[in-house]
């Protein structure tokens, strides 16, 4: 019994260690409950800057032992010391102890130490929250948060945690972004970035959240300046659907989305949802948007992700193709072999009033095949310009058609108002190729080498008539 006894006033006699985050800075975002542990503590320990924090609710009599930077070891010790004489600790972070503060070590240690000193952990406003807020909704959906610090962490492992939440299209927030001995990390988190985001994803820059000093800043990805940094600075990157509206940064959650998506037609959601697997698994995210568009249906369409090394478009030109068709100038599209006019979406051209032609089963091709001892295809090119020489010609089969256009444009008898040039095979299909880049006045969309198709060509149609859906990233409209 006097052993018993012994025990029950021995545990008596320990105190308590309260873990307590205290916020971002300002007195409003620090909890109630953890002002309350302030009140009620026999010794507060922490880093001094912090104290001025929390100083007009010290209570008198109150013990406090602040230190610098870089000694978070020694301030668990010293709480662990006071504990075990009986005392209320209270170990203060800002923020949320639990993130980047001394709750994981605080809790180390008492294993370390086998102590049976009683934790308690009270949370607080995280930095990133507090800079969210300011931000307006970045982090409302899935998000990560890493810290740049590679202090106690090699870089190697801050670099593939950077590439994992870039690839994984996370909100990202950044802590540790810079320091006097850190310079070019944050350089090198952007680069990585750039690799497989959109140079227009938002970026929120909040320095001294929640203090006299407080800056906040919002830009892209392309904008963005690592120089406007510094230690105490949080950094919020968006993910694909976040966008900038007022000067605020929202990440949706897909509310509306999935409102829109009850008008969808059957197999537009599948679509989109491809398009978005494809737009995701892109090697660069800073592809020209008609350019993006046009290279989105073309690996839909093939599962190729090597198009994005194969097809060239000129400048601008999908667009400019698309304008053609919308202000009238461009009525009609030509196709080498009836595959390819089989595989533009009717729905568009009759939605755009485009005729899409073939003359290859014209009476005349035969005839005229055989007497000039040219392929059919050739034939029927030579009979579409005499009748449309302003079209959109599209070709995904026949090189010596594509030859022949050439031909007949170096002649003034052909004008194209565009050309798709994928043809496919091993004969002379890369020359004719070739032959096409040089009418520089010609928009001309290309895949290069020697692949292509009906199907490419078709789909390249596609990307044209559709290019007003492209800026939304919802194709499929009229299938």
């Amino acid at each position: 019994m006097a052993f018993l006894a012994f025990i029950c006033i021995f545990a008596a006699d320990m105190g308590k260690i309260i873990i307590a985050g205290i916020g971002p800075g300002s007195k409003e975002d620090i909890t109630p409950a953890v002002l309350e542990a302030v009140r009620e503590a026999d010794v507060i320990v922490g880093y001094k800057y912090y104290f001025q924090f929390i100083e007009p609710y010290i209570s008198e009599g109150c013990e406090c032992i602040d230190t610098g930077m870089k000694k978070e070891r020694e301030r668990a010790e010293q709480a662990f010391m006071l504990a075990e004489q009986g005392k209320t600790v209270v170990v203060i972070s800002s923020g949320d102890a639990g993130i980047y503060g001394m709750g994981p070590l605080v809790y180390e240690m008492k294993r370390e130490r086998q102590s049976n000193i009683e934790i308690e952990a009270l949370p607080g406003i995280s930095a990133f929250q507090k800079a969210a807020s300011l931000l307006g909704a970045p982090i409302g959906h899935d998000l990560c948060i890493i810290s740049l610090s590679d202090l106690m962490t090699p870089w190697e492992v801050i670099e593939r945690r950077i590439k994992a939440a870039a690839e994984g299209d996370f909100v990202t927030a950044i802590y540790n972004p810079k320091s006097h001995g850190r310079y070019w990390q944050l350089y090198r988190l952007v680069e990585l970035f750039l690799q497989v985001r959109s140079a227009e994803t938002p970026i929120g820059i909040v320095r001294q959240a929640g203090r006299e000093e407080q800056e906040i800043k919002v830009c892209t990805l392309k904008a963005f300046d690592p120089e406007d940094v510094d230690m105490f600075t949080v950094v919020i990157i968006g993910n694909s659907q976040s966008y900038i509206d007022e000067g605020k940064i929202i990440t949706p959650r897909g509310y509306y989305r999935e409102e829109q998506q009850e008008v969808f037609k059957p197999g537009q959601q599948i679509m989109i949802e491809s398009f978005r697997t494809i737009s995701s698994e892109l090697s660069r995210q800073d592809y020209p948007l008609d350019h993006k568009w046009a290279l989105l249906h073309a690996i839909h369409t093939t599962a190729d992700f090597e198009m994005e090394h194969i097809l060239y478009t000129d400048e601008g030109s999908v667009e400019t193709l698309y304008n053609k068709v919308k202000d009238g100038t461009l009525k009609t599209i030509i196709t080498d072999v009836t595959m390819v006019t089989s595989g533009i979406r009717k729905g568009a051209l009759q939605r755009l009033g485009i005729e899409a032609k073939c003359y290859l089963s014209h009476p005349r091709v035969a005839e005229m095949a055989s007497s000039l001892a040219i392929t059919r295809t050739q034939a029927g090119i030579r009979l579409a310009v005499e009748e449309h020489p302003h079209a959109l010609f599209a070709f995904g089969n026949a090189p010596t058609a594509l030859m022949e256009l050439c031909d007949l444009i170096r002649k003034g008898k052909a004008h194209p108002a565009g050309i798709i040039a994928a043809p496919v095979g091993f004969v002379h299909v890369r020359e004719s190729k070739h032959m096409v880049k040089p009418f520089k006045d010609i928009p001309k969309i290309i895949v290069e080498g020697r692949k292509g198709g009906s199907n490419l060509a078709a789909t390249l149609c596609n990307a044209i008539l559709t290019f007003d859906d492209a800026e939304q990233l919802k194709p499929g409209r009229d299938l």
